[in-house]
């Protein structure tokens, strides 16, 4: 499908290095926006911590979290996305923004999980997940969070920061999932945010 056949809007970076620069959002029914006022707070809430971390955008559509994790200055990011009409926009906007340190998969992301979990391991830096799955209300997709919480529970080791969940406000989320506990949740209308961490005794 050509990219002129596809309606897209446009999003600007909030704030940081590339703060007004924008990105392109396809509208298509696998790829939403994250709330600007939700990215805000999310970034309120980690402020200074993404400093030279790595982060990880799974299910990462346009790229809108990713690029503002670089832009307020992040080491690395880490996209994955197997839309193929997203993963092209996806591209388009890092190379528009910060080709450098971007690194991008395509595929699903729970088959890429893995390898690059032991990829980063190796590279023991701190490390931020991000992820934005679909809503469960779409066709297909009834069991991603069952499947997003068995994936979460992979991730047990020091270089690991912080785990986010962007996901609807109406499912309740375990307070403990693995190695991992909640420390935050906020809710933004239909969407919330949870955030995890390792827990103390893992630490």
């Amino acid at each position: 499908m050509a990219k002129n056949k596809i309606k897209y809007f446009k999003t600007p970076i909030i704030a940081g290095k590339y703060k007004g620069k924008q990105i392109e959002i396809p509208a298509i029914s696998t790829t939403r926006s994250s709330k600007s006022i939700l990215r805000e707070s999310l970034f309120n809430s980690i402020a200074y911590d993404v400093v030279n971390c790595n982060f990880v955008e799974l299910f990462a559509g346009s790229g809108s979290i990713g690029l503002e994790a670089l832009s307020r200055g992040a080491k690395k990011s880490y996209f994955m996305e197997q839309n193929r009409v997203a993963h092209r926009l996806l591209t388009d906007n890092i190379n528009n923004i910060d080709k450098e340190n971007s690194i991008v998969l395509y595929g699903d992301a729970f088959e890429l999980f893995d390898r690059l979990y032991s990829n980063l391991k190796e590279q023991d830096n701190c490390t931020f997940f991000y992820l934005d799955p679909p809503f469960s209300i779409r066709e297909g997709m009834e069991d991603i969070y069952d499947k997003c919480i068995n994936l979460i529970a992979k991730i047990k080791d020091p270089f690991a920061k912080m785990v986010i969940i962007e996901h609807m406000s109406e499912i309740e989320l375990p307070k403990e999932i693995g190695s991992l506990e909640l420390k935050k949740y906020k809710k933004f209308g239909k969407s919330a945010l949870s955030y995890y961490v390792l827990k103390e005794s893992n630490e």
